[in-house]
């Protein structure tokens, strides 16, 4: 992890572009988060159907807006992906097509600028970092719904789980209810985002956050749009009849945590996962499909676009090769330095011991 925290510092004065998408059904407090997340009305408020459009389906809507934060001084350029509309209907089927879709799209146009041979100055990578899947909060366990969409969407994007309006259950039912849907994801062998570490190559630090926030999963949220006095301090929460709920309080709510792990802590590496591994995988996919002629839609990417690629794909390589090499030669010469400080004061010291002998020696005499 030492090597994306150096990335990440390499990035601080300039900032850092993140796209995050969220997907829930209605209900899930998705619109709340985000409002939460960013401290001001970035997604309106759902206007209640009324009774006679009621039966109507409207479909998914995904779209994208952009935000400027501040995050401890580092300005971060966030565009939140809305899909109101998921999870609504009663057959959800073109919903998943659409995201998938749209996530595709963000690859496919990388895909083209990498293959000019003339970038353009002005293109913006849009893929999207990270995904928050929203889950109901039913006590149970995970719906058919839910298995469906973290499944398909996995191969292509970061999905983070995290259970909407988790004050809507108590801290036990909240409890059981966490532990069979990480039950459930490890049964249906779903490859979340469960911040990854290496014990062998991460220091302690980075182990133990990780470790903690793996054990968070899913996050359980509580948003608010309205701030409440709680024991003379002004909050974000929650006011109920039995008390209050604090969005940024650890006992109440996992959103403090999750907001630094996306807008801080691990930023980096989601961009470089999304980037190194999903969007490469998509990337030998799409490829491959084209040589075998399998995709059609991909006819334009002739034989020279093919071949250009190729050489850029190696050139990464190998770059990533050097730079790996620059690392061991650097760690190699810093032990080498060590060993010999370390045989040079043990020198020294032998020296001094022996000075201390001899003159004890004529002193005897």
């Amino acid at each position: 992890m030492s090597h994306r925290l150096g990335g990440r510092r390499k990035n601080v004065k300039k900032g850092f572009q993140f796209t995050l998408m969220v997907v829930g059904s209605s209900g899930t407090g998705r619109t709340t988060f985000v409002n939460t997340l960013c401290d001001s009305g970035v997604l309106a408020k759902k206007v209640c159907d009324s009774p006679e459009d009621a039966h109507i389906e409207a479909g998914i809507n995904i779209k994208p807006v952009s935000v400027e934060l501040d995050e401890d001084g580092v300005r971060i350029s966030l565009t939140i992906v809305d899909t109101p509309g998921f999870g609504d209907n009663i057959d959800n089927e073109r919903c998943f097509h659409e995201i998938v879709a749209y996530l595709e799209r963000q690859y496919d146009d990388i895909l083209a600028e990498e293959s000019r041979i003339k970038r353009n100055p002005r293109f913006r990578d849009n893929r999207i970092h990270a995904l928050l899947y929203f889950i109901s909060p039913t006590g149970h366990a995970l719906r058919e719904i839910d298995i469906e969409l973290m499944r398909r969407l996995s191969p292509r994007v970061n999905v983070i789980p995290v259970v909407g309006r988790a004050d809507s259950l108590t801290p036990q039912e909240l409890k059981d209810f966490k532990r069979r849907i990480m039950e459930d994801i490890e049964h249906y062998n779903i490859p979340i985002y469960n911040f990854p570490y290496d014990v062998e190559e991460d220091d302690e630090d980075t182990i133990e956050e990780n470790s903690e926030l793996r054990a968070l999963l899913p996050f359980s949220i509580i948003g608010s749009d309205e701030e409440i006095v709680v024991n003379g301090r002004t909050v974000r929460g929650r006011q109920y009849p039995w008390g209050a709920v604090e969005v940024d309080n650890p006992q109440h709510s996992d959103f403090g945590r999750l907001r630094s792990a996306l807008l801080s802590s691990h930023l980096q590496d989601l961009k470089e996962i999304t980037h190194d591994f999903l969007y490469e995988n998509y990337r030998t996919e799409k490829l491959s499909r084209t040589v075998s002629g399998g995709d059609q839609d991909d006819a334009a990417m002739n034989v020279d676009d093919m071949a250009s690629q190729g050489v850029r794909l190696k050139e990464e390589q190998l770059r990533k090769e050097e730079e790996k090499l620059r690392e061991i030669e650097l760690k190699v010469q810093r032990e080498i330095q060590e060993k010999r400080a370390e045989l040079s004061s043990k020198e020294e010291a032998l020296r001094s011991l022996e000075a201390r002998l001899a003159q004890a020696q004529i002193a005897d005499a």
